[in-house]
């Protein structure tokens, strides 16, 4: 089902703080050797969720949410103008 969770297995956090992404899960999400990746928490969940993201998909979304919110200003603008 598109959009559903997927699960990926876990991950032992070593002493260092270092964990290994599964196998399955760098396939899925495109993750190579010297990629960079962003550690996201969740504030819905108290920060007890993480998402490790892709960089360069990061990337897409700020952009994305760049567009949003300067077509969001530019109608309140409008708005209050009229």
């Amino acid at each position: 089902m598109k959009g559903s969770p997927k699960f990926f297995g876990k991950a032992l956090v070593g002493t260092k703080g270092q964990i290994v992404i599964p196998a399955e899960a760098r396939k899925a999400l495109n993750i190579k050797p010297g990629d960079n990746v962003m550690i996201v928490s969740s504030p819905l969940h108290h920060e007890k969720v993480i998402s490790l993201i892709p960089e360069n998909e990061f990337n897409k979304f700020l952009q994305l949410l760049e567009g949003h919110l300067t077509k969001i200003k530019k109608e309140i603008s409008t708005k209050t103008k009229g």
